[in-house]
């Protein structure tokens, strides 16, 4: 009898700002499409949601993304009066986890801070 190989469904959840900002703290730029293929190679990942700012003008930018494999979350961002663009995707990236939460076996949540502390602590439990 032939047995049924189960196999793991991993699912990726980046925080691009916190990515973003932190590989360029180190003085290195992201190559996003490269970056994917890392994900898939090395954690088998299957769906790669990429939570990100939503600005006008840069539809070229999240295009270029759709077509590397991501899934793009997007949250409106907002413009502030010292110029610089807010658009904090935290709670996007909770809530999208939990949606999916029995769709995967594993996640990978790529941030560069601990604000996802308390949803990798249930995750784990």
């Amino acid at each position: 009898m032939l047995e049924k190989i189960q196999t793991e469904v991993n699912y990726a959840f980046i925080d691009s700002q916190n990515l973003n900002l932190g590989v360029r703290d180190q003085g290195w730029t992201l190559d996003f499409k490269r970056f994917h293929l890392y994900l898939k190679d090395k954690f088998h990942v299957e769906k790669a949601f990429l939570f990100i700012g939503y600005f006008p003008g840069n539809e070229k930018l999240y295009t270029s993304l759709q077509s590397h494999g991501y899934i793009c979350v997007f949250k409106p961002s907002m413009l502030l009066p010292d110029k610089k663009v807010k658009g904090n995707v935290d709670a996007e990236l909770v809530l999208h986890t939990m949606i999916q939460f029995n769709a995967f076996s594993k996640a990978i949540i790529v941030t560069g801070d601990g604000d996802f502390y308390c949803l990798i602590e249930y995750l784990l439990s």
